[in-house]
């Protein structure tokens, strides 16, 4: 597929608000995210980022705003519907089975599209059977474009750090996702790994026509594969656009150094 930006955006997000008791953790954030683009969350330790994900992952709830995926009303789907909508996501602590194999763990992600029910499962009916040769073969699939083919019956308990983000990030394109969101994918590796890391997105979106919207600290990353880039700080925009302008944003340089007063006093202590 192309990775060609349409104008209707695949995810659009108006005025999320999130309160938790008196902090208010999310305040008037508002962005769309096109089909084939990279978009990016940065921001310091603490400014929303992961919070925005985990509403559209359906973990919270806004006090108030709205988000559509697709045109859909996405506050309306149950939080377990929502890997079935086309949206899969990756964690920055890694969430795996490590007592099961690679190939296990990409076989449960692609659960959500089976659609056998009990009895035909026990009689192993001829519709079930050839369901299971294409959740074999879409996981193959990925195991294949992530290189995974040496580690696809290894444990993941066994597996180095590196390997298990590769095979994370290979669980959720097994669910066969329209948008991917991916917390912080470099969190924890090395500089070969994280460029690996960034061919792998660019490949996602250019090869497989997956949108991505990603969480990263690793402003090298950020700048390599973002199309746009949305900076948070105390869980309010600070600026949207592309990379270098956006880094180059005087609120985004002090929510990160501090004001040029700070960056002095730094200065000083460390000379």
């Amino acid at each position: 597929m192309s990775g060609a930006v349409p104008s209707e955006a695949l995810l659009s997000a108006r005025d999320l608000q999130v309160r938790f008791g008196g902090v208010l953790a999310v305040n008037k954030v508002s962005f769309d995210v096109q089909r084939g683009e990279v978009f990016t969350l940065i921001g310091p330790n603490g400014a929303g980022k992961t919070t925005v994900f985990n509403l559209i992952s359906r973990i919270y709830t806004p006090t108030q705003g709205s988000l559509l995926y697709e045109g859909q009303n996405l506050l309306a789907t149950p939080p377990h519907l929502i890997a079935g909508m086309g949206i899969a996501r990756t964690f920055q602590n890694i969430e795996l089975f490590e007592h099961a194999t690679v190939l296990q763990n990409l076989l449960i992600g692609r659960h959500v599209h089976r659609k056998s029910n009990l009895l035909g499962e026990l009689l192993f009916l001829p519709s079930v059977r050839q369901a299971e040769r294409e959740t074999r073969e879409a996981v193959e699939e990925v195991i294949d474009f992530l290189d995974l083919q040496h580690y696809r019956d290894t444990m993941v308990a066994g597996l180095p750090y590196g390997v298990r983000k590769v095979v994370e990030l290979a669980r959720a394109l097994s669910t066969k996702p329209k948008l991917l969101l991916l917390d912080e994918p470099s969190s924890g590796l090395n500089v070969e790994e994280t460029g690996d890391m960034a061919f792998w997105i660019q490949d996602i979106v250019q090869l497989l026509g997956i949108t991505v919207l990603m969480v990263e600290h690793d402003m090298t990353l950020v700048s390599r594969v973002s199309d746009r880039v949305l900076a948070m700080n105390q869980g309010e925009v600070l600026a949207l656009g592309k990379p270098a302008e956006v880094q180059a944003h005087p609120g985004v340089i002090e929510a990160y150094l501090g004001t040029a007063d700070d960056v002095s006093s730094l200065r000083r202590k460390t000379a």
